[in-house]
């Protein structure tokens, strides 16, 4: 065994073994993995090889397709079969809102470039005989892709890793990580069989490592302990049976019927595909419970779980409604085994929290479908800095230090059990909830408040009467919340609307170091002491990292504000460039005191007229006006009781004000606004009218228009990107040049829905690009959306066509900021 190596890989499953392979393809030629036991004996081997293309998220879609075509190729450059049936993917609906998602989920799929065809029940039953089609609504078919041998994909992703340099080292477990400032020293202990049970023996060794990357699926919280690092991928029951042979699909099969391709009845919660002349069933059924929580047990190897048949039967029954023909089948064989979640269901792909060097590839529900693309776009991020697509939501540390077991746990169940339950865009998943809410949490309750989380943040979405349900509420469409964001939206470009913003990520900073750490560290000119900035800070690719607003309280003190879902993915970054550069600039202290400040954004026409009734000052009626106050300014004013750090900023495009203030005095600052606003009809606002009212103003958002695969030239911000200074990613930046640009459209789609975010768009019968973010304009009374097109056609007028409910619409490209475009209502005076 080596001593030294450039990148060790820990774990021997489906993801470690390509992840292995591709750094080695991507030209790292001293890359060793390591297996505990034997290759493919964690989940890997009892998997059922399913390879769906489905998914919502932009990011995992990718992955899935480049495992789907990477499979194909292995035969051709191992030698291995890797076990691919290329039969399809037939995913029916039994319900209108079914066909919904399917639509929506195909206009992601046409992003990239995933093939699809929708199939009636007639269809259906005209090329399978043996599917009862009678209750369907249709379905969507992926002709590409099918099921695989898990074992057979993975031992020829080995073989093809062995091929490019890889050496793999089974039997060896590892005890310890030690980061020495410049690699890992990792403690290794070899591995015996003894009396039937895998134990360490007394032969260790310790290999220094210049990159660590984890792969250890159902040992993620044995590992998390070993790192000292939080990781919410936890195990879950999942249970699939293979019936005996069922005589009528051995006649149509013996008669020259085609195989079947994996039929999923996603209303019924079941996947199903051929086995040997049977069926196999796989369920995603409620009440699957978490496993391992603390750590796999010692003598737990290669094994299984007792089956819960009475847990399924609601699923086994509807497979036999579905497939007549296996009423009559006995069972042959069972599987109850462990496969690892987190709580949104998508895997933690990228640098662990804290540490150097060191790369988590845990919680794969999907490990399968997902190898072959996770070692494609890691191998990417670590050799050559970033990943060619957006790789922030599938970040580790998109959940923070808040999160706990139990947290996991539940979300982890819950994330299971909602594999086939609807995906609506505006579903907010109850588990583990409240956790982490504002003081005026239970206040606006009271007002009628619908939450969402974010981060772990109850925040309000919009607020309704009593009774409202918000379940009920949600749709594919315009569901029955969209009237009341409408009048919130319509409050603040007419009145007067307080959103609680309490969310956001900030960030403390200062030092004699802090002012040239920041100069070098965000692309825009730093602001004046109590003047504010926007800015980003870039990777080594030249594209967008982190979005900031920069508040300069003193000449080397500043408060950075950010994305108040990335608060841990933010601070990580930050705090290891501050790191890297205190050499270089001086002492800077950073702080993450996002718990200790809460935020309200009041704006509107009369949302100085709110604020002078409270404010407290020598001079009342001019401590707002432009003169004291002006636009993109800070001041420290008094409201009520309450200190306050005003910035005259506000997200919607009105004339407004962020209100930040200490997190004990919420519920006071709350009370005196709500009373203060009362005679100026005040409107308590949510998250949903301020998005809409965000893309009005072409305001892009990070993880949407803004993300690590376009630079900020791309997003077209170039007043926010001062060229006449050096700053990080700047060459990489300019080098990149522009391919795509940001724009916003006005779209006349159908009149009971409006865009996502999700969509294609076209020019003819070309696609030349997507929207990012959707919604409805109260300023246009029509859609809105936000996207991306290719330069040639990112033109004030151009027309093109989106994709909605599998139907072209038309949509004009606007200019930028199609509502108040000289910013002449966010600058009005008093």
């Amino acid at each position: 065994m080596k001593s030294h190596v450039k990148a060790l890989v820990v774990g021997g499953g489906a993801i470690g073994t390509s992840i292995a392979y591709h750094l080695a393809r991507a030209g790292w030629d001293d890359v060793m993995l390591l297996e505990r036991d034997e290759l493919t004996s964690g989940s890997t081997w009892h998997a059922a090889g399913l390879l769906p293309l489905f998914n919502m998220s932009y990011a995992t879609t990718h992955i899935h397709k480049y495992s789907v075509e990477f499979y194909k190729s292995l035969e051709a450059e191992t030698g291995l079969n890797a076990g691919f049936s290329i039969v399809g993917n037939l995913r029916m609906a039994q319900t209108d809102a079914r066909m919904d998602e399917y639509m929506l989920y195909a206009s992601t799929a046409e992003t990239a470039e995933v093939p699809y065809e929708w199939m009636t029940p007639a269809q259906i039953k005209d090329r399978w005989p043996l599917v009862r089609t009678e209750d369907l609504k249709g379905a969507i078919y992926h002709p590409t892709d099918g099921y695989i041998n898990p074992a057979d994909v993975t031992m020829a992703m080995a073989k093809g890793a062995r091929q490019r340099g890889v050496l793999i080292e089974r039997k060896w477990q590892v005890d310890g990580y030690e980061w020495t400032g410049s690699d890992w020293r990792v403690t290794v202990t070899k591995m015996v069989e003894r009396g039937g049970n895998l134990v360490p023996s007394e032969e260790q060794q310790v290999i220094t490592a210049e990159h660590v990357v984890t792969a250890t699926g159902n040992h993620a919280q044995r590992t998390a302990r070993l790192l000292g690092i939080k990781m919410p991928a936890i195990p879950v029951e999942h249970q699939f049976i293979v019936t005996e042979p069922d005589p009528e699909l051995v006649a149509y099969r013996q008669n020259g019927g085609a195989e079947h391709p994996v039929l999923r009845d996603a209303d019924a919660k079941w996947y199903v595909r051929e086995e040997r002349g049977g069926w196999i069933l796989g369920p995603y059924e409620r009440n699957a419970p978490a496993r391992f929580a603390y750590g796999v047990p010692d003598s737990f190897r290669a094994d299984l779980f007792p089956l819960d048949l009475e847990r399924i039967e609601e699923e086994y029954m509807s497979m036999i409604h579905r497939i007549p023909s296996s009423e009559t089948v006995g069972l042959k064989d069972d599987f109850n085994g462990p496969i690892c979640y987190t709580p949104d269901g998508n895997p933690l792909i990228g640098p662990a929290p804290g540490l150097r060097n060191m790369w988590l590839a845990e919680g794969f529900s999907f490990g399968i479908t997902a190898a072959g693309g996770t070692g494609h776009y890691l191998a990417q991020l670590m050799v050559e800095g970033e990943a060619e697509i957006d790789m922030a939501s599938l970040d580790p540390k998109r959940y923070g230090s808040w999160m706990t077991t139990d947290y996991a746990v539940a979300k982890n169940e819950e994330a299971y059990e909602h594999v086939y339950i609807l995906h609506h865009p505006d579903e907010e998943r109850e588990a583990a909830r409240p956790l982490r809410t504002s003081p005026a949490y239970d206040r606006q309750k009271a007002a009628g408040a619908q939450f969402g989380q974010v981060n772990g943040w109850e925040r309000p979405n919009y607020y309704a009467p009593d009774g409202f349900d918000d379940h009920a509420a949600r749709s594919f469409r315009r569901g029955g919340w969209w009237q009341h964001a409408v009048d919130e939206a319509k409050a603040i470009r007419e009145g007067v609307g307080l959103i609680d913003a309490t969310a956001f990520t900030k960030h403390l900073l200062k030092g004699p170091g802090a002012t040239a750490f920041l100069d070098w560290f965000t692309c825009n000119k730093l602001p004046k002491v109590g003047r504010i900035n926007l800015t980003y800070a870039l990777t080594t690719a030249g594209t967008t990292r982190t979005e900031y607003t920069i508040v300069r309280l003193a000449e080397d003190e500043y408060y950075l504000v950010s994305a108040g879902a990335w608060t841990a993915y933010d601070s990580d970054f930050l705090m290891k460039a501050i790191e890297d550069k205190i050499p270089d600039f001086g002492w800077i202290s950073c702080h993450d005191v996002t718990t200790q400040w809460g935020v309200f954004a009041i704006a509107g026409p009369k949302s100085r007229d709110v604020l002078n009734s409270l404010i407290r000052d020598a001079d009342p009626a001019t401590a707002l006006s432009n003169k004291r106050f002006p636009w993109l300014s800070c001041r420290e004013i008094e409201l009520g009781m309450c200190p306050v750090r005003a910035i005259r900023v506000a997200y919607t495009g009105e004339l407004g004000w962020e209100l930040h203030h200490p997190i004990e005095m919420q519920n006071y600052l709350w009370d005196q606004l709500r009373t203060a606003g009362e005679p100026h009809g005040l409107k308590l606002v949510g998250a949903r009218a301020q998005n809409w009212l965000r893309q009005e103003k072409s305001y892009r958002a990070f993880g949407t228009e803004l993300g690590r695969d376009a630079t900020p030239l791309e997003a077209d911000l170039p007043r926010f990107v001062d060229l006449s200074k050096d700053f990080h990613g700047k060459q990489a930046m300019a080098d990149t040049g522009i391919r795509a640009k940001c724009v916003t459209l006005l779209i006349d789609g159908p009149a009971d829905a409006d865009p996502w975010g999700r969509e294609a768009l076209y020019d003819g019968d070309t696609k030349v690009g997507r929207l990012t973010s959707g919604g409805y304009s109260v300023a246009f009374g029509k859609s809105i959306g936000m996207g991306y097109v290719s330069p040639d056609l990112a033109t004030p007028g151009t027309k093109l066509k989106v994709r909605m409910f599998d139907q072209l619409w038309d949509a004009t490209i606007t200019e930028d900021s199609p509502y108040d475009p000289r910013n002449e209502t966010i600058r009005k005076d008093a």
